[in-house]
């Protein structure tokens, strides 16, 4: 497999930042950790080698991209402003540095995904950028800001509301007709502590379909199905497969 570490200075956040790269060639997939997760989870935790016989064929490469959730969403102590605009820093490395460092052409667009907090990552990023996103996989996702913020919004932290910049979008709205055109996937298991997720996935369900959406895919797992790795690792190439297959 081929395997590239990256380190390198972000000016939006004023540090190095890490990120690996698995793969040489096929579709792009930005790869977000779990809550306070770093770039390296999805090697440490199995999901590489479960994926490796896309990537070992060429058919996706994944870049596993650093979080700072530490600072942003789960830093529920510091002050909620601050928080919202490093989350947004956070958001300009990713968007306006790092991916024009890692196409491979001008032309290519990349596919989001993450387990859980990766999975709000996942479809924040996609729904706000679909001129740079061609799809999305988010598992076991809660979209909406309310966890990290307890009540406080302004305007950044709506835009990094899912459920509630999309509530309000209208539906003749450029991007809903982008989302109509992207491959859209969320999943969420009915086990343990799946609770709160299950609900955000059934009112983003309820508010795509309202909308005109009907391409995005909602699969609800079965009550065995508990938010943890051992799942996700089975459901990443069972849907991934189907990503690629569109």
């Amino acid at each position: 497999m081929h395997i590239e570490y990256h380190k390198w200075w972000s000016q939006n956040l004023c540090r190095d930042m890490e990120y690996k790269v698995f793969g040489h060639d096929g579709q792009a997939f930005i790869a977000f950790p779990c809550q306070d997760g770093r770039y390296y989870d999805w090697e440490n935790y199995g999901m590489i080698a479960t994926l490796s016989p896309f990537i070992d064929s060429g058919r996706i490469r994944i870049i596993c991209v650093d979080g700072i959730d530490w600072e942003t969403w789960s830093n529920k102590g510091g002050d909620k402003r601050w928080r919202i605009e490093q989350h947004e820093r956070w958001f300009r490395y990713i968007t306006d540095e790092l991916l024009p460092n890692i196409k491979q052409n001008d032309q290519q667009m990349f596919i989001t995904t993450g387990c859980s907090m990766g999975g709000f990552h996942a479809a924040n990023f996609f729904f706000r950028r679909p001129d740079l996103f061609n799809g999305m996989l988010a598992m076991s996702g809660l979209y909406h800001a309310a966890y990290g913020f307890d009540g406080y919004m302004d305007g950044l932290v709506y835009e990094n509301s899912p459920q509630d910049f999309l509530q309000q979008m209208p539906s003749d709205h450029p991007w809903m007709q982008a989302y109509r055109q992207r491959k859209i996937i969320f999943c969420v298991g009915q086990g343990r502590w799946e609770d709160d997720l299950l609900w955000s996935t059934r009112e983003m369900d309820r508010i795509l379909k309202e909308k005109g959406v009907n391409n995005a895919w909602f699969d609800y797992w079965g009550y065995d199905v508990d938010h943890d790795w051992p799942f996700w690792r089975q459901q990443a190439p069972y849907f991934i497969d189907k990503l690629l297959q569109q």
